[in-house]
């Protein structure tokens, strides 16, 4: 049946259905609705910003880079192949942009109800003002619409991210990446401010692929032969010191498990030269991981680079995708994780320092009440990430306020993040973030538990402030 159903987007979406509360929540929306954007974690490509050229179609635009849009896709039996993604080994995909589109949108109906379908229509209404639901039927006059737009000025990379009021965009680096883009536009004397992450998972996870050769280069970036486990310090320390100098001010660590756990020198550098060899166990690579956490948090701590530490997720779950395909291409599964006994030994050497600032983010919300709400409403150097992929969501942004605000507040948390890599999603996300938290602290007005003077001073600091004092921006 053919769908010319107009794409409304009601102003009190995701509010509350009461009177009392939606009243209450349109008023804290308003006041934070156009504040700049902080986005100090996300894993946008620089390189767009230097080149700051059209982008190529709606298609590479909207669905090739984001795993929240074709992972939903895959789950209904749709090659990724199909959708454009290139399997790794370079075999064939589709490549024609508009055929990838028409199949977008005969299926778009399978996004209803989920956050991506969120984002989504903000884009195509806000950014693109498309005034027609997506369907099979308008998907290729929407394409087109979309596309020609693409070729105008004012939908470039630099100029959306003036309209959309990034005051900073953090993306996501390799601990050996040149930073070249980074540097091409500190010296190009545009006025936006994307700055870099470290991220270093690859040269501390000792089962990481290509470990071997990433030392290398880490010891070539580093200008030091990494022939011990002593040099390796030397060398994150002196890539840390090259981060910070092109204006990061944090680090990010995706790992399968939080726990901590500080060795010897001696030990270190056993496991370090096992390693070398290639003759490092598991139990080697878990005890090294810990290790690293440990140490990381000890840098930190000298150089005052924020530490971010994502767990609970169960990354690649799906392993012909990963061998497919490659990483990050939406088969990370939330799985259980343990932080009140995995970050003991972190939290009691370095928690109680107010100087360090650490960072958790995890997909198992089951321990937000239990574990993460009290460990971060204690130790001064402990702050929670906000909801990330799956619970980056209406319900999921909720459950998290719900479950952490009572017993941590929110200035024990860091407001929102989006942690995206597609950049033309990153308003759409705050927007409902702002919208969620607008709700959560109505209901707390409409119950009395806080008056409308302290809703908007906490609306402020969910939507910007919290952010910007946690990373120090």
């Amino acid at each position: 049946m053919k769908s010319t159903r107009r794409l409304e987007l009601h102003e009190d979406r995701f509010f509350d259905p009461n009177p009392v509360v939606r009243r209450i929540a349109r008023q804290l929306y308003r006041s934070v609705r156009d504040l700049p954007i902080i986005s100090p974690h996300a894993h946008v490509d620089p390189k767009i910003f230097v080149k700051n050229e059209p982008f190529p179609n709606p298609t590479e635009l909207f669905i090739i880079p984001d795993h929240y849009v074709y992972r939903m896709l895959y789950s209904q039996g749709i090659p990724l192949e199909s959708l454009g993604i290139r399997p790794i080994d370079g075999s064939p995909c589709e490549g024609d942009a508009r055929k990838i589109w028409k199949l977008f949108g005969e299926h778009y109906y399978l996004f209803r109800g989920t956050p991506t379908g969120v984002w989504l229509n903000h884009e195509f209404s806000v950014v693109f003002g498309i005034k027609k639901q997506l369907t099979g039927e308008t998907a290729l006059q929407i394409y087109d619409e979309i596309n020609q737009k693409l070729q105008l000025p004012r939908f470039r990379p630099r100029a959306l991210f003036g309209r959309f009021k990034i005051a900073v965009l953090a993306t996501t680096d390799s601990a050996t990446d040149t930073l070249e883009a980074h540097r091409e536009l500190r010296s190009s004397g545009w006025k936006g401010r994307v700055i870099p992450c470290f991220r270093p998972d690859e040269l501390t996870d000792l089962q990481a692929e290509n470990w071997r050769s990433n030392i290398d280069l880490l010891g070539e970036r580093a200008g030091v032969e990494i022939t011990s486990y002593s040099r390796f310090i030397q060398a994150l320390e002196d890539r840390r010191s090259f981060f910070r100098s092109m204006g990061a001010v944090s680090t990010d660590h995706g790992v399968d498990s939080s726990y901590t756990h500080e060795l010897t020198n001696r030990e270190a550098e056993r496991i370090f030269r096992r390693a070398l060899k290639g003759a490092a166990t598991n139990d080697d690579a878990a005890l090294f991981n810990a290790h690293m956490l440990m140490e990381m948090a000890r840098m930190s701590l000298e150089d005052g680079l924020v530490m971010q530490i994502h767990s609970g997720a169960d990354r690649n779950h799906n392993r012909m995708i990963y061998e497919k395909f490659g990483p990050n291409t939406g088969c990370d599964i939330p799985a259980a994780a343990d932080f009140t006994r995995n970050l003991h030994e972190l939290l009691n050497k370095y928690g109680n320092d107010p100087r360090l600032t650490v960072i958790i983010f995890t997909l198992d919300e089951s321990t937000y009440s239990r574990e993460l709400a009290p460990l971060a409403g204690h130790y001064p150097a402990l702050k929670l990430g906000p909801a990330w992929w799956f619970h980056d969501s209406i319900e999921g942004m909720m459950r998290y306020r719900q479950m952490v605000t009572e017993t941590a507040g929110i200035y024990n948390t860091v407001g929102f993040n989006d942690d995206t890599r597609a950049f033309i999603s990153i308003p759409a996300r705050h927007d409902l973030a702002r919208r969620v938290d607008s709700t959560f602290l109505a209901g707390l007005v409409a119950r009395h538990i806080i008056d409308l003077q302290e809703a908007l001073e906490m609306s402020y600091d969910l939507a910007n402030g919290l952010a910007k004092k946690a990373y120090r921006l």
